[in-house]
């Protein structure tokens, strides 16, 4: 087998995703060390020209050189999806596609402060940006796990996504804001983000494989999870001023969460003791 040849759709779409979580934490990197703001009403140029002349600006070009070779992916992700014959997988990724627009206006209008939209660079454009980019991820993650066609025992793939969703929380939660001994830089916010995303997929996972078993009802506690792993997110983003209540409402949110990951594991593995063990159909 040629090494073309072990290019499959699945793994396509799966690289696409990690690009897309990558690109995520750069852009949140970018944005909390102000890299964007070396461009500010010049975009999409930076210090005067083309080519970046400070540490700021080499951030915003290589942020936008990665976003513009992720979004390419993304578009051939979705190309490639419309000769598989799932329907599902082919929505999912065209979706995915369709937000990446709007995914680049909203960019653009967060680099502007004081330019032509003095209000760009603002916590509802950033919480904007990052709803979308959360759903451009999440439909991405979609994909891959639509992509995927064999049949395999569900309940312990189910239990695994689960282990890596509590460890993937937890880990996020030692570099949010929530938790005051780890200083909130710009580096611990990409790895904040990049955590959370991590259990985000393994959530959306557990979710996808729970509708082809017998205890299918464990998507509402999986579902709850990622809602609540979904408004920590957001509130980590300056979306409202962080006072020592929103840090009480934001740390609910991430325990709330663990509870129900915890409890969906639980479960899961009660009812690999009453025999229900299920199988995926892709």
């Amino acid at each position: 087998m040629s090494r073309l040849d072990a290019i499959t759709f699945p793994r396509f779409a799966a690289f696409t995703t990690g690009m897309t979580l990558s690109l995520v934490m750069l852009g949140i990197y970018t944005a909390a060390t102000g890299s964007g703001l070396a461009c500010s009403a010049q975009w999409p140029l930076c210090d005067g020209g083309v080519l970046p002349q400070t540490i700021p600006s080499f951030v915003e070009w290589f942020h936008r050189l990665v976003a513009m070779v992720t979004g390419w992916f993304i578009l051939g992700t979705a190309l490639w999806s419309w000769r598989r014959p799932d329907r599902r997988t082919r929505i999912a990724a065209t979706l995915a596609v369709l937000l990446l627009p709007l995914q680049i206006s909203i960019g653009a209008v967060t680099v502007t402060l004081n330019g032509l939209l003095p209000a760009g660079y603002s916590a509802p454009t950033q919480g904007a940006h990052l709803v979308v980019a959360l759903g451009i991820f999440s439909l991405l993650v979609w994909t891959t796990l639509s992509a995927r066609t064999e049949r395999r025992p569900e309940l312990p793939r189910v239990r695994t996504a689960l282990g890596v969703a509590l460890v993937a929380v937890v880990a996020s939660v030692f570099v949010s804001r929530v938790f005051t001994p780890v200083p909130y830089s710009p580096a611990a916010q990409a790895l904040f983000y990049g955590a959370a995303l991590v259990a985000v997929a393994a959530l959306l996972a557990a979710t996808r494989w729970l509708a082809d078993t017998a205890v299918a009802h464990l998507r509402y506690a999986t579902g709850t999870a990622l809602a609540l792993l979904f408004s920590g997110m957001l509130l980590g983003r300056d979306l409202v001023f962080y006072t020592p209540t929103v840090r009480v409402v934001n740390a609910a949110l991430f325990v709330l969460a663990v509870v129900a990951v915890v409890a969906a594991t639980l479960l899961a593995r009660r009812a690999r003791s009453d025999g229900r063990t299920g199988s995926v159909v892709s």
